[in-house]
């Protein structure tokens, strides 16, 4: 499996450090990976202090004017980026009269070779449930849900289940992880909060905990993934063994044979 969609309906559950982290885990293995930043907001795309116009963004590609691989950028750590844009929030509004835009993000990975080609994509999903939204689910070959060790977290994870069950209706099951983030390690809460998830989600719980740390934060403030940031950290630690675990669970692969060429 190659296509991560980082999704969480809830805001505030820490998905976009999740994402840049994971693919920046990625690249520090020698494995160019594809981020996709699939949210309006565009927090991703402001956190690498890029400022493009929505014509370099992923909304020119749900226009239907530019290919993926056109937009892809290449970023210092060695992950090759899609930035987002404002006007990307206008394809949920066009919902009547583009209905194919669901479909589009998951036809276009396959049209260019990139999904099934080994290489690794995250995206970063809009919290939005919409057209957006929509297209990137259908389109991922696992759904990583990030839940805060906290109890309104833990009910938005149950909530975000349900919305799930009714995709099945369009397309079979897309396989489930979901990842605690914000850990306290023998905080109360933060125990509650992993066991009830366990129990109501047997199975598709990753072991690996994402771990409150200030380097987290501190790396976003300065526009930087926390292996350039604090290569020795706990966080950085952290985000190591959540690769590794994808990849001994078989839902990432990492393959050298990329479809990037740089002249």
């Amino acid at each position: 499996m190659t296509v991560i969609a980082v999704f969480n309906m809830k805001g505030g559950v820490g998905k976009t450090t999740i994402a840049a982290n994971l693919a920046a885990a990625i690249a520090k293995n020698g494995v160019e990976p594809l981020l996709i930043d699939l949210d309006p907001q565009a927090h991703l795309t402001s956190m690498y202090g890029i400022k493009t116009p929505s014509s370099k963004s992923i909304y020119r590609f749900y226009q239907g004017l530019s290919s993926l691989s056109d937009l892809a950028m290449p970023l210092p750590s060695g992950v090759q980026f899609i930035a987002s844009h404002l006007e990307l929030g206008k394809i949920d509004a066009q919902v009547a009269r583009h209905r194919d835009n669901i479909w589009r993000l998951k036809l276009g990975l396959h049209a260019e070779m990139l999904s099934g080609s080994g290489l690794p994509i995250i995206i970063d999903c809009t919290p939005m449930l919409g057209v957006v939204a929509f297209s990137a689910l259908f389109a991922a070959d696992i759904i990583l849900v990030p839940v805060a060790s906290e109890y309104l977290a833990l009910n938005g994870a149950m909530q975000l289940s349900q919305t799930l069950y009714g995709l099945e209706k369009f397309q079979s099951r897309t396989p489930r992880r979901y990842l605690l983030n914000r850990y306290i390690p023998n905080q109360i809460t933060a125990e509650t909060v992993a066991g009830q998830l366990t129990k109501h989600f047997p199975g598709e719980v990753l072991k690996t905990r994402i771990r409150e740390q200030e380097a987290l934060a501190a790396a976003v403030g300065c526009g930087s993934n926390i292996f350039d940031f604090a290569p020795t950290s706990d966080a950085a630690t952290d985000f190591s063994f959540l690769l590794d675990e994808l990849i001994e669970n078989n839902l990432l692969s990492l393959s050298r044979d990329l479809p990037f060429i740089h002249e």
